[in-house]
């Protein structure tokens, strides 16, 4: 005979798999996560206020 199957844990898999499917595709659509934007907005910042520490006054 054939194992039993639990089907509320079948279903919940099923669910994780979906979701996991439907992020993947969200991380090719939108590129980027968003550590890696603030991390490139916080490099962008300081080199601004860097090249802005190194201006002469007139």
């Amino acid at each position: 005979m054939a194992e039993p199957v639990n089907l509320n844990r079948f279903k919940k898999d099923q669910a994780r798999a979906t979701k996991k499917a439907r992020a993947q595709q969200n991380v090719v659509k939108f590129g980027r996560s968003k550590a890696e934007k603030q991390l490139d907005r916080a490099q962008g910042g300081k080199a601004q206020s860097d090249l802005d520490g190194h201006k002469r006054d007139k």
